[in-house]
């Protein structure tokens, strides 16, 4: 019944991550602490564990049809992550939950409210030369956001790359799910694997198999909507989310 409930969730997960270019982890992590039980240590493990694997691939390449992906970009993306998320995760272990929850809170509201009072970029406008040096401070500020709250990055990376340098909301989605297509949670899992003493691997296999089929179909449902409205049905579900995990602060 475990296996069959992670898969649902994967599954649920994974059209999320395609159609708003996320990696996941900002819907895997509370359902599966609301649907599962886990504690907030654990579900933030398991959730990094699941995005070791290439699961956005087949996302990625719808993405990639339609709106073409910048790779030098995403290279230094990926560089900044890796030593953002080790120092994430190692702060993440010695922090009691409750405070990791509000801090997970906060930061889903101030996504929310820069996507809803932002306005999107063009398809056709013009990338501004220096976001190749942006880059690098962007991936690290989402590697420390993911290892800290145990989600994959792509929920900083997206409105920083909207916001920031202006691409649009396709190719921002684009961009954030192939930095996710090497192992770059790698360092986390190693630290939440140790101080929890293991991980389920069985349930990862059930969530990163859905998950994969989740995230192709929701890929093909963003390609069909327009960039403002994408932004603010992006906007909405991080404000939801927020509101989940707001209850369980206040609930202790």
């Amino acid at each position: 019944m475990q296996l069959l409930l992670s898969g649902l969730v994967g599954l649920g997960a994974g059209v999320l991550s395609g159609l708003l270019g996320i990696g996941g982890g900002v819907v895997l992590v509370p359902l599966l602490a609301l649907l599962l039980g886990m504690g907030q240590l654990q579900a933030q493990g398991l959730t990094l564990a699941v995005l070791l694997l290439p699961i956005g691939l087949p996302a990625v390449v719808a993405y990639h049809r339609r709106f073409p992906i910048r790779w030098a970009l995403v290279g230094l993306l990926v560089a900044g992550f890796l030593p953002g998320v080790l120092a994430g995760s190692s702060l993440a272990v010695h922090l009691p939950e409750r405070p990791l929850r509000a801090l997970f809170v906060l930061l889903l509201l101030a996504v929310a409210w820069r996507g809803l009072r932002g306005r999107p970029a063009d398809e056709g406008s013009a990338e501004p030369e220096r976001s190749l040096l942006h880059g690098l401070w962007i991936g690290a500020v989402a590697g420390v956001t993911g290892g800290l709250l145990g989600i994959g990055g792509g929920i900083v990376i997206v409105p920083l790359l909207t916001g920031v340098l202006r691409v649009s909301q396709h190719r921002a989605q684009g961009a954030s799910l192939a930095v996710l297509l090497p192992p770059i949670g790698l360092p986390g899992v190693w630290v939440y694997a140790r101080a929890q003493g293991g991980l389920p691997w069985a349930l990862v296999g059930a969530v990163a198999l859905s998950f994969a089929a989740g995230a192709f179909l929701g890929a093909g449902l963003a390609a069909r909507i327009d960039t403002a409205r994408l932004q603010r049905v992006f906007a909405v579900f991080v404000l939801a989310t927020a509101a989940s995990m707001a209850w369980r602060v206040v609930a202790g």
